[in-house]
């Protein structure tokens, strides 16, 4: 097989079931149990997985004492067959939307920011033209949002690119970058101060993201720079219901993104300190696959995405 040739799946006559048969040999790494999921005897199991490595010229599973493990090989020809197999499912599932007099399927990824303040309005946009058109919404941190979208369950995502060598075949839109601010609950004794300075939180009771996280250690990065100690009296998570709890039945501060924090000072559950953070998160974006086509639903919640954007951002 040449790598300059595009159509060899065509020539080789590859089947639907041998992606199907490598999906289940990467979840269950064993040919008898893979072979019982699909409703095939071992044998035969064998045979299609030895004609793929066969007409591919590589082995895609190393066969050890006790089941399998994929190769470099495997884990990329596994890979694009979740992508294959997945977007023969949604063609399906837009093919029967379609029928039902319904507009398809669109499936957006978003982080915790714009999944607040600027999807919300976009998609209230996109439903005056098209009432009918499906939106699912997944709200995830990056990495995992990511993932998802490499493997072609999400049309696009609205996040970040955390890693530079996650590049390699995406496209970034960049459409802002995310101030944070410090909120407590309505009535705490720092909101009429003038004179509020970040030595006079360092000492504060803080709910913080965890260690590890993005926020927290922009958080701690803005404290140190000041010639100050990060707060020592913290109680880490990034549960929001339990955050919201907690802060209005204490005098805990907490760091979080603008746009957020907005959207819980118009509910009365918190407010904003008067304060400007000297802290930042990295910007974010429409990320989107080379390799992927979207459909004209896709390409309309973009549309509506990058309206937005420009009014709030």
């Amino acid at each position: 097989m040449k790598n300059s040739d595009p159509n060899w799946f065509l020539r080789a006559r590859l089947k639907t079931r041998q992606l199907l048969l490598l999906i289940a040999l990467d979840d269950t790494r064993n040919i008898h149990r893979a072979a019982s999921e699909l409703n095939m005897t071992q044998p035969a199991a064998s045979k299609q997985l030895k004609d793929l490595e066969d007409m591919l010229g590589v082995s895609l599973f190393e066969r050890l004492p006790r089941g399998m493990r994929p190769t470099i090989y495997g884990e990329a020809m596994i890979r694009h067959a979740r992508m294959a197999l997945t977007s023969l499912s949604k063609a399906h599932e837009d093919i029967v939307a379609l029928k039902s007099g319904l507009s398809g399927q669109v499936d957006v990824g978003v982080i915790l920011s714009p999944g607040m303040a600027l999807l919300p309005p976009a998609i209230a946009r996109v439903k005056e033209q098209a009432p009918m058109l499906r939106i699912g919404v997944e709200m995830e941190s990056s990495n995992i949002l990511l993932s998802r979208l490499l493997h072609g369950e999400l049309d696009f995502i609205i996040g970040r690119i955390l890693d530079e060598e996650a590049r390699g075949g995406l496209l970034y839109e960049e459409l802002a970058d995310e101030p944070v601010c410090a909120v407590a609950r309505v009535g705490h004794p720092f909101h009429t101060r003038t004179d509020l300075s970040l030595a006079d939180l360092a000492s504060e009771a803080w709910i913080m993201a965890p260690k590890g996280s993005i926020l927290r250690a922009r958080c701690d990065q803005m404290f140190r720079e000041q010639g100050l100690a990060p707060p020592s009296n913290v109680v880490d998570t990034t549960a929001i219901l339990f955050i919201t709890s907690l802060l209005q039945q204490t005098d805990f501060i907490y760091a979080m993104p603008t746009e957020v924090a907005r959207y819980y000072t118009q509910a009365r559950l918190m407010d904003i300190l008067p304060i400007e953070l000297p802290c930042r998160m990295a910007g974010f974006g429409i990320i989107t696959r080379q390799d992927n086509l979207l459909s004209p639903g896709a390409n309309l919640v973009l549309q509506a995405i990058r309206e937005v954007a420009k009014m709030i951002y």
